[in-house]
């Protein structure tokens, strides 16, 4: 594997991933020739035989997927198309003609058949009678015979008929080759996932952790999730140490998040191999509507949201949705408040019958009052002090302020041949700034002194993707491929200032927030970076057998970092500051991924892959040089299950992750060369994180949604430069064991209209140990379980009202521990508390 070098000690020159762009376009539309013509009997008379049917009335999408698998056709429409409709289902014998007319009964839509054989949905002519010469809406589902409809919104679903985050390649569940979850739409609704910080801690095999009240991380199988994608647009979440502040998003705008565990490169490009994490934005419908919502909660916590969406032409071709949303929250800790609001907007305008422009906007602020830095100290040994929840060290001048403005373009066009080439582009600048306090303990004095800290940072984050995809015909059998290119810059501008001692004698038990007055810190330029990185890749399912499928990819990547750091002996020291700088740029480096499926059945399909993975370091050892890139191997083998027409997907999965050179903050810190300013890292030789994984997701009839989800992930050290740490646990205050389980009933009969759920959340014990000053600590968490309760009432087709209850047993656990005695973190989880939603549809 190439190694990181100066970019100055390089004289050679390689070529530029974007300048292949336009060839490997060509090469995608030459492969995308149309195929030659294939008989069409079968196909012009289908739809005319009957068969029995056993559709229950529920959301239209599903219903119409159902059919059109039982009947055999195929079957074309839009998301917007069947958007919030419902059915009254069909039971009986019918010819597929007939039976489309009674399902799509009062949607306003009619099923016509056109030459090839294939059915399309269109608005019905009887019912809008000036439509004559309106023409069919853009074809963007294909149910019995293509690519499934991923749209979340109105299916009441808590799985999809298909997602593209793992390989681009628009596959269901089950054709994916690895672990895969999707939270959809409704179950954001019904558990109500404020952020994406409550869409991770309610996903199968992903961990939420705090660093402080406020900073927030992200776990899979033990590693750390270092990107989050938008609308499949990947954005580095630590090129600063501060970005996951910086893209906090609010989940009003989105349809559904995609999620894939285990290494993730031939979508993402340099990264851990844990997970992606794809937000997938809210489009425009073709109906009008329009909901409002408002929320109201303890601890003096309010929020509104108006989403309004639909056609801004006669003819439907330009849409628009819009959502804002604003909140204002109280806290269960002492003099802790914050508000914030978000404006969204979206266009989608149809340049011709086969070509999309998309357009958005985001505008979002976050306000915190009363925030530390940090958490909750530990005792001189690590052991729990039993502080109160509502516990705060914070002054009342201490404040957290976020805002974040990005904006996102996507061109998509289809051509005849089934080939499809889509760019997007996504920017985002957003701005932290903080004032408030950390703690330090001392050994020798056995006080706790507050220090205070400011920050004042900037970051611009940039992303370009552009792809072909389709079919192409290979001995006797149809294929599909993607090839693309992307780009990808980081711009950071960080400001910082720490160590101002606030109180050098903390009485932890006794603390007064009005006594130290705001010290105004003023700042100091601390850090500016650049990250950009230029990728080319290719994709290929091959149709090996009517029962196999092997999936191929690769993707070459060109990687520059550059840096400049200023770091300052303390905070009343008067001598200039130290500057240091670092460049380093990797050349060439190729992912690689393989997957092969084999259906067993119509239900079950067992399937093998494999990828590898690179992650450039910006992390310093001890004696302050760059850290070799982390390099590693992904396995896993698992079997997958479909039922009701997809409704349903269960899978269990064995993975294996060998890594080398991954890097891991020294315990002791004060043994790095820029102690006490600058962490030091060291190379953990080699680390192998395995386990398995059970999930299901989806109806198990059509009135009950579960979710559910156990891992076990077990990461130790195989190779180590202490051999005492050889087969010991290599990130102890991550869970091992995590289950996860949310669901949602509705009931029937005289009940109807009424529904009930929950979820339940369980993780094993973490820890963290070692030594400070030569004193041993242990600061832990044993294993806990958080249960949710959820009930909502239709009162009206147009008023719902629900009511959630999280932690309904008031569980008191630490969300997050201490890394040591010296520093402390502990940050509690949410004691218990309620929330009452009004949503009404206009």
């Amino acid at each position: 594997m190439p190694k990181p070098h100066r970019a100055q000690d390089s004289g050679r020159q390689h070529p530029s991933p974007m300048a292949l762009a336009p060839l490997a376009l060509i090469v995608a539309l030459a492969a995308g020739a149309p195929a030659p013509a294939r008989a069409q009997d079968a196909a012009v008379v289908a739809g005319s035989a009957a068969a029995d049917f056993n559709i229950a009335a529920g959301p239209l999408a599903p219903a119409l997927r159902q059919l059109a698998s039982t009947a055999g056709i195929m079957l074309t429409f839009t998301a917007e198309q069947t958007e919030g409709k419902q059915t009254a289902g069909v039971n009986g014998k019918y010819s597929a003609i007939d039976a489309l007319a009674r399902l799509l009964a009062g949607s306003g839509l009619e099923a016509v058949r056109v030459d090839t054989g294939a059915f399309v949905l269109r608005v019905d002519r009887r019912r809008e009678s000036g439509a004559a010469e309106a023409a069919t809406l853009p074809v963007v589902t294909v149910t019995g015979a293509s690519a499934a409809d991923s749209t979340t919104e109105g299916t009441q679903s808590y799985t999809t008929a298909s997602m593209s985050t793992a390989t681009r390649l628009n596959l269901s569940m089950r054709e994916t080759p690895q672990s895969v979850t999707v939270i959809t739409r409704q179950r954001i609704q019904d558990q109500g996932l404020a952020t994406v910080n409550d869409v991770v801690q309610t996903a199968t095999g992903l961990t939420f952790r705090r660093f402080g009240p406020e900073r927030a991380s992200f776990y899979s199988r033990g590693m750390y999730v270092d990107n989050i994608m938008y609308d499949g647009l990947p954005v580095g979440l630590d090129s600063s140490n501060l970005s996951q502040d910086l893209l906090a998003t609010d989940m009003a705008i989105y349809d559904r998040v995609e999620i894939v565990r285990g290494a993730t490169g031939l979508v993402q490009g340099a990264g851990n191999p844990s997970a992606a994490i794809n937000l997938v934005r809210k489009r425009p419908t073709a109906e009008p509507q329009v909901s409002l919502s408002a929320s109201a909660g303890n601890w003096d916590r309010y929020r509104a949201e108006l989403d309004a969406s639909g056609p801004l032409s006669k003819d439907g071709s330009l849409r628009g949705r819009a959502v804002v949303a604003t909140q204002d929250y109280g806290s269960y800790k002492r003099g802790e408040s914050s508000d914030g609001q978000i404006f969204y907007g979206i266009l989608e305008k149809d340049l011709g019958a086969s070509t999309t422009l998309t357009l958005s906007g985001l505008h979002q602020e976050n306000r915190l009052h009363g925030n530390g830095f940090t958490g909750l100290p530990v005792g001189r040994d690590g052991s729990d002090l039993g502080l109160p929840r509502s516990t705060s060290y914070a002054n009342d001048w201490e404040h957290w302020n976020k805002t974040t403005n990005s904006a996102f373009a996507g061109l998509d066009h289809r051509f005849g041949n089934g080939w499809r080439t889509h760019l997007s582009a996504y920017y985002a600048q957003a701005e932290v700034d903080m004032e408030g306090h950390y703690l330090s303990y001392s050994m020798p004095t056995g006080r706790y002194s507050q220090l205070g800290a400011r920050n004042a940072h900037k970051e611009k984050q940039s992303s370009v993707d552009l792809y072909a995809n389709g079919p192409f015909d290979l001995l006797g059998r149809t294929h599909e491929l993607v090839l693309g290119a992307s780009y990808r810059n980081v711009d950071f501008d960080g400001n910082s200032r720490q160590g101002l001692v606030l109180n050098s004698n903390l009485d932890l038990y006794n603390f007064d927030p009005s006594a130290v007055p705001d010290p105004n810190i003023p700042l100091r330029d601390w850090m500016d970076a650049n990250i950009t990185q230029q990728s080319v890749y290719a994709t290929t399912r091959l149709n090996l057998a009517d029962r196999l499928k092997l999936i191929l990819g690769g993707r070459l990547d060109w990687f520059d970092y550059k840096d400049t750091v200023n770091t300052y002996p303390n905070f009343a020291a008067n001598t200039p500051s130290v500057s240091a700088h670092n460049r380093y740029s990797i050349n060439n480096q190729l992912t690689k991924y393989a997957g092969l499926i084999y259906d067993l059945n119509a239900q079950h399909s067992v399937y093998v892959s494999y990828t590898d993975i690179f992650k450039p370091q910006n992390y310093l050892d001890a004696s302050n040089n760059l850290l070799d890139p982390v390099v590693g191997k992904n396995y896993e083998v698992g079997i997958k299950g479909e039922y009701f027409d997809g409704a349903l997907n269960a899978s269990a999965a064995l993975f294996r992750m060998d890594q080398k050179n991954r890097a891991f903050r020294s315990t002791d810190q004060s043994q790095c060369a820029g102690y006490p300013t600058v962490a030091c890292y060291s190379a953990a030789g080699e680390v192998r994180s395995q386990g398995v994984e059970f999930e299901v997701q989806g109806a198990i009839t059509p009135n009950w949604q579960v979710s559910l989800g156990y891992t076990v992930a077990i990461a130790r050290y195989r190779k180590d430069a202490n051999p005492n740490n050889v087969g010991e646990l290599f990130d102890t205050d991550t869970p091992r064991h995590l289950f996860k389980m949310s669901t949602m009933y509705r009931l029937s009969g005289a009940l109807q209209g009424w529904r009930v759920g929950g979820s339940i959340y369980h993780q094993d014990s973490i820890y963290n140990q070692g030594a400070t000053s030569g004193v041993p600590f242990r600061i832990s968490q044993g294993g806990y379980t958080v249960t949710d309760l959820v009930v909502g009432w239709q009162a009206t087709p147009k008023l719902d009202m629900q009511l959630n209850i999280n932690n309904v047993f008031d569980k008191k656990y630490y969300n997050a521990l201490s890394g040591s005695v010296g520093f402390p973190s502990n940050v509690y989880g949410d004691p218990r508390n309620m929330m009452l939603t009004a949503r009404y549809q206009f």
